[in-house]
């Protein structure tokens, strides 16, 4: 089964605002930028991978997390971007909000056949069935990745109750398993210990060391999950 991008209409952001933040120093090279919740970050992680594309800012890498942002390997000592300046410079910037439709949405055919559906199914008190048309009807973005080579933390589930991990994790959760925990949805790309509530199955690869890039999510992909068959 494939894994294809849906394209969709670009649709206009908001006016651009100053979200709060906190810049902490981390060495001589690097900045952690602190901030509210993971819809901020996300969209410093968007500004900032643009102003490093049009040239604006020289940094090797930046990393973002559920509410912080990583910059490491800022410019050269005399440079712009030093971690003093660009730390007093950071919180001056109008940060646009994340575009809600700029880009394909990548599409992950799923089959809802998890072992935890009937737990999931009870926290949300729908019908087992529900869980398939409920899921699938939210579109999901990255928000960082992590835990293991290609895994990356879906957020978008909105208007049910965050699903808690499991109070005894498995050993062994098989690789594609469509898996979620607290505000968060995930793929395993690998066979690995797990504690996340699982849904459902997918024969997309996550990972492929052989193909470029690797990784099938990146932060800030938007992404469907579409039940087998529909």
């Amino acid at each position: 089964m494939s894994v294809r991008a849906a394209a969709s209409p670009p649709m206009s952001g908001d006016t651009p605002s100053t979200p709060p933040m906190r810049v902490l120093p981390m060495g001589e090279r690097a900045l952690l930028v602190e901030l509210a919740d993971g819809t901020a970050a996300a969209a410093l992680h968007a500004e900032l991978l643009r102003r490093r594309a049009a040239g604006d800012l020289v940094v090797r890498e930046i990393v973002p997390a559920a509410r912080t942002v990583l910059l490491d390997g800022l410019g050269g000592p005399d440079g712009p971007d030093t971690p003093l300046r660009l730390a007093a410079r950071l919180p001056t910037w109008e940060i646009p909000p994340l575009p809600a439709r700029a880009d394909d949405v990548l599409e992950i055919p799923v089959r809802y056949d998890g072992p935890d559906l009937a737990d999931v199914a009870a926290l949300w008190d729908v019908p087992v069935r529900e869980v398939a048309r409920v899921h699938s009807a939210a579109e999901f973005r990255v928000a960082f990745c992590g835990f293991a080579p290609g895994f990356g933390y879906l957020t978008g589930l909105g208007g049910v109750p965050e699903v808690p991990r499991r109070a005894t994790p498995r050993t062994a959760v098989p690789a594609g398993s469509v898996g979620l925990a607290g505000p968060y949805t995930g793929v395993y790309p690998r066979s690995s210990p797990g504690g996340w509530q699982l849904i459902g199955s997918t024969d997309a690869l996550l990972w492929d060391h052989a193909r470029v890039p690797a990784a099938l999510l990146a932060p800030g992909t938007r992404v469907r999950f579409v039940p087998e068959g529909r």
